[in-house]
């Protein structure tokens, strides 16, 4: 469950920033790429995050 909520929160928290940083640009504002960029990034982070909990067991 813990992981689920930490996804939603960080696509939410990733379109919002993603929504800011082309309103500067003055770009615009692209819902899909935004969701698919903050997953992409969510997964890159969950696999560290594995990597690092699993190395500091078996330590």
């Amino acid at each position: 469950m813990r992981i689920i909520v930490t996804a939603i929160w960080a696509i939410l928290i990733g379109a919002a920033v993603a929504y800011v940083l082309t309103k500067m640009g003055e770009q615009p504002f692209d819902l899909n790429q935004s969701i698919a960029f903050s997953a992409i990034v969510f997964v890159f982070l969950l696999i560290v995050d594995f990597a690092l909990n699993r190395n500091k067991v078996q330590n």
